[in-house]
């Protein structure tokens, strides 16, 4: 995209028409300098300039030029507007575009000399954002500090003073921006944020750490819900790289890691990847599968999934077990477009009941706390089994 510059000035010519007509010609190239502008980033593809000037104005009809060479303005999109004096006694007449030039001309009728404050709008292009977070943890990984960073690349070749900066989130910011100046402001701080760290054991999702000896990937998040009740929910999250860190015993913190946080909208959570945990270890084995015909070919099938758990860590923590039914019924008989018809069988041995709110009709969540490891002993695996009956297959 070719880039482009905005002139801003105003020169009054002396009037060349008939006596009783006064005309100035106003040109936008270095009188008078801006007194307000401000740059809305709230938009993906294009931002919207709004810069308010005071423009001296002679009786009668006044040209106001707007040139803008090397600058990505959409000229479609300009918009002038007066403000003061309101009512009948600045109007806009009309515009016209010059041909071959990057410009328009207002006329602007007046009723007396006299300065008029105008807003001129318009959507430029190469103003370029985005967004970035900082996460501080505690120590107990119970809480953390959540910083919220945005960043300007300023590619318009256009000079922005005093800019009060919108970007759709927290409050607006103002800041001087230059051309080809990239720019951070810190948009938003909280403390004291209320923090939930996940194992997930899904063999769909995740698939297995080693294959061969059936155990499982054991993924590690941190989730951040952005409500009141959690210290956050003030907007939503726009996308943005989360650089973690965490607060060690002796005040000073260790880089943790990395992800991109997706945006999340107001009462929704953020999960942020933290790598594979090497102290929880998964077996998941087919225990038991049989089919029972019920006519012709039409089956019943019974599958009993078994999960041998150790934790090797000194804390307890909770596992959450996720089976994707539909996944788990192709796996077992070949792939088939029809929705599952499941039961929980009694045999099931898994402490608790599916989770309601994270379960689905072909994903069944389930939450099991594990105790710690107990020092200088051996990790005891507990033993669980999924009891399941896919109902009505064909074979």
């Amino acid at each position: 995209m070719l880039r482009k510059n905005v002139y801003t000035a105003l020169v009054l010519l002396p009037a060349l028409c008939a006596p009783l007509e006064v005309w100035a010609r106003i040109k936008l190239i270095t009188l008078p300098l801006r007194e307000r502008v401000e740059i809305q980033l709230d938009q993906v593809h294009a931002t919207l300039i709004e810069e308010e000037r005071y423009v001296p104005l002679l009786p009668g009809e006044n040209q106001v030029d707007f040139a803008w060479a090397n600058t990505s303005i959409d000229p479609d999109s300009i918009v002038f507007r007066v403000l003061e004096p309101t009512g009948d006694a600045v109007q806009v007449l009309s515009v016209s575009y010059p041909p071959n030039e990057q410009a328009l001309v207002w006329q602007i009728g007046a009723k007396q000399a006299g300065a008029a404050r105008v807003r001129i709008s318009y959507v430029l292009h190469n103003l370029d954002k985005t967004f970035s977070y900082r996460a501080l943890t505690a120590s107990d990984e119970k809480t953390l500090q959540l910083s919220t960073d945005l960043s300007i690349e300023n590619r318009a070749n256009e000079q922005f003073n005093g800019a009060q900066i919108w970007a759709g989130i927290a409050q607006p910011l103002q800041t001087d921006l230059g051309i080809n100046q990239n720019k951070k402001l810190r948009l938003a701080n909280f403390s004291q944020v209320l923090l939930e760290k996940t194992y997930t054991a899904d063999e769909q999702e995740y698939g297995y750490l080693n294959e061969a000896q059936k155990k499982l990937n054991i993924p590690m998040h941190y989730v951040l819900h952005n409500d009141a009740a959690h210290q956050l929910g003030q907007f939503a999250l726009p996308d943005g790289k989360m650089r973690i860190f965490q607060q060690d015993s002796q005040g000073s913190s260790a880089f943790v890691g990395e992800d991109w946080g997706a945006f999340t909208p107001l009462d929704d959570k953020l999960k942020l990847f933290l790598g594979t945990a090497q102290d929880l270890v998964v077996k998941r084995t087919i225990a038991h599968s049989e089919q029972q015909r019920i006519a012709g070919n039409l089956f019943n099938h019974t599958v009993v999934i078994k999960y041998e758990v150790e934790n090797f860590k000194t804390d307890s923590v909770t596992l959450d077990i996720v089976e994707n039914l539909r996944h788990l019924r192709d796996q077992l008989r070949g792939y088939n477009e029809r929705e599952v018809e499941w039961e929980l069988l009694k045999e099931t041995t898994l402490p608790a009941q599916p989770d309601k709110q994270l379960s689905s009709f072909d994903k069944l969540v389930f939450h099991v706390p594990l105790p710690p490891h107990l020092t200088g002993g051996e990790a005891k695996p507990q033993v669980f089994e999924l009891a399941l009956l896919f109902k009505n297959e064909w074979n």
